[in-house]
């Protein structure tokens, strides 16, 4: 469920800003080694802190705020560094590594083994020695410009539905309520991204930061970050390939644990199931009709009252013939996971919002003092989505508010429940709003969703007796550390499709391996057997898998050729847990997401690059989503021999080709040389033998005399 959240804080001016009046920094004189090897600067804006570590470079100058919200998992190893100042330049060199910087104004060149890795964009004009700042600070925040190649491609920067290849595109980093796929806006962002070249940036910062990624309204020849926060810490990062560039990045914020095998298995919810009667019999019918199923979800209205939600309760009218402990055991009888909903506001016609106002536990208000309340824009409110309630904002910034929020969960994991689905949490967009730890709503916007994160997840690590996992639908820095995240609200059409598809690529090459799309679309449902099938077959290739949306989504529904051919699509997807579980082993040791664009995958096949929508599912699938009706899909293969999966028709790399796909057929390729493991054929993971989970494999595709993975 999603809802339209007042506007964000305004939007930068898509148009080139005026140069000539933004100062930009120079370097002084007084240049030191401090104790810890970093190299200081004096500037004209302050000192700047200057310190290699393995993997690249790091830029710092302090600012006001003191937060610290853990999004570095650890401080990394300053190397070494030597000093040699002149006039007009300074020169610091650390192991193979050389940094120049000119001082006035301030300028960058930075090389290894004699080789560029990055520096000021030589953008020059008329007017001034460069056409942007190479560093400035200005009245939005710090400007901090870097060169582009005329072919170069930029990926990364989180969830965007758009291009994977982020050139020519003005880019907020800023979580929204997105409401969709269909625009610049996202739930999950992070300032992060990377060149095939073999560098990365990554800005250090809770705040907004804005990318102009050689857009040409500003400079198409450089990549200009504004980061909206009064402190600058920027890492320029190295590495051979994409690959590498990301597990740099996660080394600093973090890998991806690996998730439960039962989260592996699909996934049934729907917004939203009206009482307890139609979701039993839902349950019942899922194992009626033998299709593969795991967890089955309670969402929002499933199991909350929308007016005073949200307060761990169970609604009292809804369950007052049903008691809980019991709809949840009955559940667990049919072996099913049980996964329930949550945001982090409290209605303010809950008892608990007093409460917790009281003792400071929400964000407050700066203009009274009191627990700010939030106000729904209700816009997007229809006859499915209900209004909702006045609220409170769990301030998380409070430890012992985190505390309760995270012991709160205790009775709904001793009850039973496997998973929590945590929605929302980017409603942080006022400045008016105050965190207990002095921040306010525009620095808190985008980590708070990391906060959140955090605290769910710690609590399903404490008390859930199957296993920690988490499915949030908001995300920041570091949120990949507690998997897994779904790309929320998809329209009901081919276009909603795509976008997903690019959404979770996108996130996978902004260092967060896990993914899940609404299958069949959020809203505007047609009922569409076609596209339900395709987008079914399309996410069996996905970490997680998850039919949801406004209206049903169980696959009888979408008549019984479609039911045909998703169940067979579901049963494929419980053989490859085998294979799917390698990956994500893979993933939490690398960073390496378990969907991989072909430019990640690929890294020196310059043709690969233009297929965006293709994607390697781990190391030996290639997949090709269907995306228009009428089962026509065009595709590119690497070089080499490549075999279609399952049906072993042979075919030639290097080049395009085109397929017609009946209904139940997928595109996927294997690489001739390659195996891939298939596990039992089971309707649940309870049917696995738990203990040997990790190696339970049935055979091998192709079959051959093979005795090991």
């Amino acid at each position: 469920m999603s809802v339209l959240t007042p506007s964000p804080s305004p939007v930068l001016n898509l148009s080139a800003p005026d140069w000539n009046t933004v100062t930009q920094v120079s370097v002084t004189s007084g240049a030191y080694v401090a104790d810890d090897g970093s190299v200081m600067l004096p500037t004209s804006v302050g000192l700047l802190q200057v310190s290699f570590h393995l993997s690249g470079l790091r830029l710092r100058i302090a600012g006001k705020s003191t937060a610290n919200y853990e999004m570095l998992v650890q401080e990394p190893e300053i190397r070494p560094s030597l000093l040699s100042e002149g006039n007009q330049s300074t020169t610091i060199t650390s192991d193979n590594n050389e940094l120049i910087i000119q001082h006035n104004p301030f300028s960058f060149a930075l090389s290894c083994d004699g080789k560029n890795v990055q520096k000021t964009p030589n953008d020059g004009h008329f007017v001034r020695q460069y056409r942007m700042p190479p560093l400035a600070k200005t009245a939005q925040g710090w400007l901090f410009s870097l060169d582009l190649g005329a072919e170069e491609a930029v990926y990364g920067l989180g969830e965007k539905w758009s291009s994977l290849n982020k050139r020519g595109q003005f880019i907020r980093s800023y979580n929204h309520d997105a409401l969709g796929v269909n625009a610049e806006i996202s739930y999950k962002n992070t300032p992060f991204a990377w060149s095939p070249e073999g560098w990365g940036v990554f800005v250090h910062t809770p705040a907004p930061v804005t990318h102009a990624v050689g857009y040409a309204p500003w400079s198409q020849r450089a990549y200009a970050l504004l980061v909206e926060d009064d402190a600058l810490d920027i890492f320029i990062l190295k590495g051979k390939n994409g690959g590498e560039i990301i597990h740099q990045y996660t080394e600093l914020t973090g890998k991806a644990p690996v998730p439960p095998v039962w989260s592996l298995g699909v996934i049934l919810s729907k917004a939203y199931y009206k009482d307890v009667p139609e979701l039993m019999a839902t349950a019942k019918a899922v194992r009626e009709h033998n299709m593969p199923c795991d967890v089955i979800t309670l969402d929002g209205r499933a199991w909350q009252d929308t007016d005073t939600r949200f307060a761990f309760e169970w609604d009292p009218k809804r369950f007052a013939n049903f008691p809980p402990d019991k709809v949840i055991a009955d559940l667990k009888a049919m072996d099913f996971k049980v996964c329930i909903w949550e945001y982090p506001l409290v209605s303010v016609q809950n008892p608990l919002f007093a409460e917790m106002a009281k003792k400071g536990w929400l964000l407050t208000d700066k203009r009274t003092g009191e627990a700010y309340r939030y106000q729904w824009d209700m816009s997007a409110f229809a006859e499915v989505l209900t209004p909702l309630p006045e609220s409170g904002i769990v301030d998380f910034t409070h430890p012992e508010a985190f505390a309760f929020w995270l012991e709160s969960h205790k009775p709904l994991f001793d009850l039973g429940v496997d998973m929590i689905k945590a929605d929302f949490g980017e409603q942080i967009e006022d400045d008016n709003m105050l965190a207990h730890n002095g921040d306010s709503g525009h620095r808190l916007h985008n980590v708070y969703s990391l906060l959140y994160n955090r605290c769910v997840y710690q609590a399903a690590e404490k008390y859930s007796k199957t296993g920690p996992f988490l499915f949030s639908r908001s995300a920041w820095t570091g949120s990949q550390r507690y998997p897994s995240q779904w790309g929320g609200d998809p329209q009901a059409d081919w276009g909603g499709l795509i976008g997903s598809i690019r959404g979770a690529l996108s996130w996978g090459m902004s260092g967060a391996p896990y993914f899940a799309t609404d299958v069949g679309g959020f809203y505007k449902d047609t009922r569409d057997a076609e596209l339900f099938v395709r987008w079914s077959q399309t996410a069996v290739f996905s970490a997680h898998m998850r039919l949801h949306g406004i209206g049903q989504r169980e696959p009888w529904s979408y008549g019984s050729d479609a039911e045909k051919a998703v169940n067979q699509a579901l049963k494929l997807r419980y053989q490859l847990i085998p294979y799917i579980q390698h990956t994500m082993q893979q993933a939490s040791e690398t960073g390496l997401p378990v969907m991989r664009a072909m430019a990640l995958a690929f890294p020196d096949d310059r043709l690969a690059r233009g297929f965006e929508i293709q994607f390697m599912f781990g190391d030996n699938l290639l997949v090709v989503p269907c995306t228009q009706a009428g089962g026509e899909v065009e595709f590119y293969l690497p070089e080499g021999q490549w075999l279609r999966f399952p049906e072993q028709q042979a075919f030639t790399g290097g080049k395009v080709h085109k397929l017609t796909l009946a209904l139940d057929e997928m595109a996927v390729f294997v690489p001739a040389t390659q195996q891939i493991p298939i596990g039992p054929d089971v309707l649940h993971t309870e049917q696995l033998e738990q203990p040997k989970i990790g190696q339970q494999v049935s055979h091998f595709w192709p079959i051959k005399d093979v005795k090991s993975l």
